[in-house]
């Protein structure tokens, strides 16, 4: 199932980047003519409600959505490692003020803080991106300060701070080579969590907001006809699916090699 999903994946993600120009069909261009057309040889996925094709705009909006979940899923496993990290090697009353910062951020539930930060700003994707970042750190963080705390007990570790190594040798030589499969598992899981995010608010009309979009918003779009023109929500939807499952299989699969090589050691 691994290699499955790594193939599936890598092949959608090539899709979507490489077909736009291929298949050169405006996502913008109007057609009252051939409104809530079916999926048929001219229009691969139908139409949508102005007469738009539907492939073309998929392309475009899942571009989009890839965009802010890799970027944002990327910035807030940053964050959340090098906070971890602090927080496990300087420890006391630094770990305790970290400590104190996430458990604050996850008293709020992650997606009434997404919705609570959209509101104050006009939504894009750059925004977005911040404000995912922002709201899924903490675990990330959580993860790395525990496993960072291991480390810093580790004979070799104590010996070269009484060697005087310097703090950053230290962190970039040894911790962070040893909390690289977390990150990377990290990485995989805010991915998927990113981009279900932004098609979350996207579909709430809190998102992407017109003439940009994204897979939510094609959702938040074809809603109101999905009764007569079922395509319009069910090929996004599928999209959305299909990423997230590998991203999440890929994930399984990096976490139980990471246990499997923490069972041999000990």
């Amino acid at each position: 199932m691994f290699k499955f999903s790594i193939y599936l994946l890598v092949f959608v993600i090539l899709s979507i980047l490489i077909l736009p120009f291929i298949y050169t069909v405006s996502a913008y261009d109007l057609n009252p003519l051939k409104i809530l057309q079916e999926p048929s040889l001219e229009h691969i996925l139908g139409t949508d409600r102005l007469g738009r094709d539907l492939f073309a705009r998929l392309l475009q909006g899942a571009t989009t959505s890839l965009i802010i979940g890799f970027l944002s899923a990327g910035i807030s496993s940053l964050v959340g490692l090098f906070i971890g990290i602090n927080a496990g090697y300087l420890k006391g009353n630094i770990d305790k003020s970290i400590t104190i910062m996430i458990d604050l951020f996850l008293t709020f539930p992650t997606f009434f803080l997404l919705l609570a930060l959209v509101s104050y700003f006009e939504a894009s994707s750059l925004v977005l991106i911040i404000v995912i970042s922002i709201t899924s750190w903490m675990g990330m963080a959580r993860l790395i300060r525990s496993q960072s705390f291991a480390i810093g007990n580790e004979p070799y570790i104590k010996i070269l701070k009484i060697a005087n190594v310097s703090k950053l040798k230290i962190i970039f030589k040894y911790f962070a080579p040893l909390l690289a499969p977390i990150a990377l598992i990290s990485f995989t899981l805010g991915v998927g969590g990113a981009i279900l995010a932004e098609s979350g608010l996207s579909y709430l009309g809190l998102g992407i907001n017109p003439p940009q979009m994204s897979l939510g918003s094609l959702i938040s779009d074809g809603k109101s006809v999905m009764d007569i023109a079922w395509w319009l929500t069910f090929f996004p939807g599928l999209l959305i699916f299909i990423i997230t499952f590998c991203l999440m299989q890929i994930s399984d699969f990096l976490q139980t090699k990471a246990n499997q090589k923490n069972l041999i050691k000990t």
